[in-house]
């Protein structure tokens, strides 16, 4: 049997991180990339830190297609992507969000064009205009992005889905993971240092952990079953203040915490989406392992930074 060669893009970030250690630790063949001159976070005893790095900007489409030809792989898992939402909206930022999100997107896809690979792609919620309480479907096509993050996401998307026949496109929220800043770390900090936190009640979604995502994204490219699919953790569909409430409970933190409205709470640049819900049952449907129960995952994260001494 041919063995399966991989290329992670953003392993400097939460997912493509904790891909490339998926990868490692199932004994695959992967290359890493990112725009640091060596990988960002190489643990002395981690399976990624014997894995081959290559420096890369996903935004330079003559080295794109330089080093993917050179490298070759069966498969390429674009984890790279501007992800700061609010600093996205930013005038003086917006060329480089899109020249990231968009352009660098379509660099990639080009490349897998060119070598026959297969492709993943990361995407968002954000694609959508986030109304409504009914979970969107990962084949919807009504696209309406509220921000600039998710314009940037969706002409990735449009450009994968039309130079590509062999992609998956994977949307997700709410991601928390080791390697990174995230929501949990935070409330954790927040939690800590204030007697009351304010969270807003009226944006409703499901967490996504990043170790629990790269296993099915690497079950997943051993397959042909292409398409759209959206990937959260189960146990049904929270708000942030929920989020909020269950992190301290877990964590033993007694800090109160007051749900206010996305109106009341007013500090974010970037228009969010009030309903994050994504339907995952595609997952089960085409014969994959859906991802486990979102306060397990949670229990497992915490655990993790426990040891970090982050609380």
């Amino acid at each position: 049997m041919k063995t399966v060669k991989v290329f992670v893009t953003g392993v400097g970030g939460q997912l493509g991180h904790d891909v490339m250690n998926e990868l490692a630790g199932r004994g695959m063949e992967a290359v890493g990339s990112d725009i640091l001159a060596a990988y960002p976070h190489p643990e002395e005893n981690a399976p990624v830190a014997k894995m081959p790095y290559v420096q890369l900007d996903i935004t330079n489409a003559a080295d794109v297609m330089r080093v993917l030809k050179e490298t070759d792989p069966d498969v390429i898992v674009h984890c790279a992507a501007w992800t700061a939402v609010d600093l996205a909206e930013d005038a003086d930022k917006q060329a480089k969000v899109f020249a990231i999100n968009a352009g660098g997107t379509r660099n990639i896809a080009e490349a897998a064009a060119q070598i026959g690979a297969k492709m993943v792609y990361i995407s968002t919620d954000y694609v959508f205009n986030g109304q409504g309480t009914t979970p969107w479907d990962p084949d919807c096509k009504d696209y309406a992005p509220l921000n600039v993050y998710g314009k940037s996401k969706l002409e990735g998307e449009l450009a994968v889905s039309e130079l590509l026949k062999k992609y998956f496109i994977v949307r997700i929220a709410w991601v928390f993971g080791v390697n990174g800043k995230n929501f949990i770390r935070t409330m954790l900090r927040v939690g800590q240092t204030h007697d009351e936190v304010r969270v807003v009640n009226d944006q409703i979604g499901t967490p996504t952990y990043t170790l629990d995502l790269s296993r099915l994204l690497v079950d997943m490219i051993g397959t042909d079953r292409y398409g759209y699919y959206h990937v959260t953790n189960e146990g049904g569909y929270i708000s942030w203040y929920d989020f909020t409430k269950e992190i301290y409970r877990q964590a033993g933190l007694s800090t109160k915490v007051t749900p206010v409205t996305t109106q009341e709470y007013g500090l974010s640049k970037a228009a969010r989406p009030f309903n994050s819900r994504l339907d995952r049952s595609k997952i089960v449907k085409n014969g994959f392992t859906p991802l486990p129960d979102w306060k397990d995952a949670l229990a497992r994260y915490l655990k993790v930074l426990k040891n970090e001494g982050v609380y």
